[in-house]
Protein backbone atom coordinates (compact mmCIF):
# COMPACT_ATOMS: atom_id res chain seq x y z
CA UNK A 1 0.00 0.00 0.00
CA UNK A 2 1.45 3.27 -1.16
CA UNK A 3 1.69 5.73 1.39
CA UNK A 4 2.85 9.10 -1.16
CA UNK A 5 1.32 9.80 -4.16
CA UNK A 6 3.33 10.29 -7.59
CA UNK A 7 2.91 14.53 -6.99
CA UNK A 8 3.83 14.26 -2.79
CA UNK A 9 6.86 12.57 -3.73
CA UNK A 10 7.76 15.41 -6.52
CA UNK A 11 7.56 18.10 -3.97
CA UNK A 12 9.36 16.27 -1.16
CA UNK A 13 12.26 15.26 -3.83
CA UNK A 14 12.26 19.21 -5.44
CA UNK A 15 12.82 20.34 -1.66
CA UNK A 16 15.65 17.41 -0.81
CA UNK A 17 17.00 16.09 -4.31
CA UNK A 18 16.18 18.80 -6.87
CA UNK A 19 19.01 17.63 -8.88
CA UNK A 20 17.42 14.24 -9.44
CA UNK A 21 16.41 12.99 -13.11
CA UNK A 22 13.69 11.86 -15.00
CA UNK A 23 9.66 12.80 -13.88
CA UNK A 24 7.38 10.29 -12.17
CA UNK A 25 4.72 8.92 -14.18
CA UNK A 26 2.86 6.71 -11.23
CA UNK A 27 3.66 4.64 -8.04
CA UNK A 28 1.66 1.85 -6.99
CA UNK A 29 2.19 -1.07 -4.44
CA UNK A 30 6.07 -1.89 -4.24
CA UNK A 31 6.17 -0.34 -7.87
CA UNK A 32 7.30 3.06 -9.62
CA UNK A 33 7.51 3.92 -13.05
CA UNK A 34 9.75 7.25 -14.60
CA UNK A 35 10.48 8.77 -17.83
CA UNK A 36 13.63 10.41 -18.63
CA UNK A 37 13.37 13.58 -21.85
CA UNK A 38 16.95 13.19 -23.39
CA UNK A 39 18.72 15.67 -23.53
CA UNK A 40 22.64 16.40 -24.67
CA UNK A 41 23.69 16.44 -21.53
CA UNK A 42 22.93 12.45 -20.92
CA UNK A 43 24.54 11.67 -24.38
CA UNK A 44 27.70 9.57 -25.51
CA UNK A 45 29.36 9.09 -28.76
CA UNK A 46 27.10 7.85 -30.61
CA UNK A 47 24.73 9.38 -30.08
CA UNK A 48 23.94 6.99 -27.23
CA UNK A 49 22.72 7.16 -23.95
CA UNK A 50 25.56 7.44 -21.20
CA UNK A 51 26.19 4.67 -18.80
CA UNK A 52 26.20 6.67 -15.79
CA UNK A 53 22.42 8.75 -16.97
CA UNK A 54 21.29 5.40 -16.96
CA UNK A 55 22.67 4.03 -13.63
CA UNK A 56 21.92 7.08 -11.93
CA UNK A 57 17.88 7.16 -13.88
CA UNK A 58 17.59 3.75 -12.33
CA UNK A 59 18.72 4.49 -8.88
CA UNK A 60 16.40 7.89 -9.03
CA UNK A 61 13.71 5.26 -9.91
CA UNK A 62 14.42 2.49 -6.81
CA UNK A 63 14.23 5.39 -4.34
CA UNK A 64 11.10 6.83 -5.82
CA UNK A 65 9.32 2.88 -5.49
CA UNK A 66 11.11 3.07 -1.74
CA UNK A 67 9.27 6.69 -1.35
CA UNK A 68 6.20 5.94 -2.19
CA UNK A 69 5.99 2.71 0.72
CA UNK A 70 7.56 4.10 3.43
CA UNK A 71 6.96 7.74 3.49
CA UNK A 72 9.07 11.16 2.67
CA UNK A 73 12.57 10.04 4.62
CA UNK A 74 15.74 11.97 2.83
CA UNK A 75 17.73 9.46 4.65
CA UNK A 76 17.32 6.25 2.68
CA UNK A 77 20.22 5.78 0.71
CA UNK A 78 21.70 3.14 -1.58
CA UNK A 79 23.64 0.58 -0.42
CA UNK A 80 24.59 -1.55 -3.31
CA UNK A 81 23.58 -1.24 -6.83
CA UNK A 82 24.86 -3.52 -9.79
CA UNK A 83 24.21 -2.68 -13.39
CA UNK A 84 23.73 -4.88 -16.26
CA UNK A 85 23.68 -2.43 -19.86
CA UNK A 86 21.96 -5.02 -21.87
CA UNK A 87 21.54 -3.09 -25.35
CA UNK A 88 22.37 0.37 -26.47
CA UNK A 89 20.03 3.10 -25.93
CA UNK A 90 19.35 5.78 -28.97
CA UNK A 91 19.48 9.10 -27.90
CA UNK A 92 16.48 10.48 -29.85
CA UNK A 93 14.03 8.47 -27.21
CA UNK A 94 12.72 8.71 -23.84
CA UNK A 95 13.91 6.28 -21.24
CA UNK A 96 11.15 4.62 -18.97
CA UNK A 97 12.40 3.41 -15.54
CA UNK A 98 10.29 0.38 -14.08
CA UNK A 99 11.49 -0.23 -10.78
CA UNK A 100 9.96 -2.92 -8.46
CA UNK A 101 10.44 -3.58 -4.71
CA UNK A 102 11.47 -6.97 -3.99
CA UNK A 103 11.92 -6.48 0.22
CA UNK A 104 10.97 -3.72 1.94
CA UNK A 105 12.30 -4.52 5.64
CA UNK A 106 12.58 -2.44 8.77
CA UNK A 107 16.54 -1.18 7.45
CA UNK A 108 16.54 -3.26 4.18
CA UNK A 109 14.67 -2.39 0.51
CA UNK A 110 15.86 -4.52 -2.32
CA UNK A 111 14.67 -4.10 -5.18
CA UNK A 112 14.96 -4.45 -9.42
CA UNK A 113 14.61 -2.13 -12.55
CA UNK A 114 14.63 -2.37 -16.09
CA UNK A 115 14.88 0.66 -18.14
CA UNK A 116 13.52 0.82 -21.47
CA UNK A 117 13.98 3.22 -24.40
CA UNK A 118 10.08 5.01 -25.25
CA UNK A 119 11.06 3.26 -29.07
CA UNK A 120 10.68 -0.43 -27.60
CA UNK A 121 8.67 -0.98 -24.07
CA UNK A 122 9.44 -4.69 -24.80
CA UNK A 123 13.21 -5.11 -24.70
CA UNK A 124 15.42 -3.56 -21.61
CA UNK A 125 18.26 -1.48 -22.36
CA UNK A 126 19.13 -2.06 -18.95
CA UNK A 127 18.71 -4.08 -15.47
CA UNK A 128 19.18 -3.02 -12.11
CA UNK A 129 18.94 -4.71 -8.78
CA UNK A 130 19.52 -2.16 -6.01
CA UNK A 131 19.50 -2.19 -2.22
CA UNK A 132 18.65 0.66 0.26
CA UNK A 133 19.66 1.34 3.93
CA UNK A 134 16.71 2.43 5.13
CA UNK A 135 17.00 4.52 8.84
CA UNK A 136 16.40 3.40 12.46
CA UNK A 137 13.18 4.91 13.34
CA UNK A 138 13.27 5.99 17.39
CA UNK A 139 10.56 3.83 17.89
CA UNK A 140 12.05 0.62 16.25
CA UNK A 141 15.00 -0.12 19.10
CA UNK A 142 15.00 -3.92 17.59
CA UNK A 143 16.60 -3.42 15.05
Amino acid sequence: MTVMTAEQIEHFLDEVFPQRMGKIESVGDMTATLRLKIGNEHLRPGPRVSGPTMMGFADVAMYVAILAQIGPEPMAVTSDLNCHFLRAASGDHDIIAHAKLIKLGRRLAVGEVQLFSASDETRPVVHVTASYALPQKPDDVSA
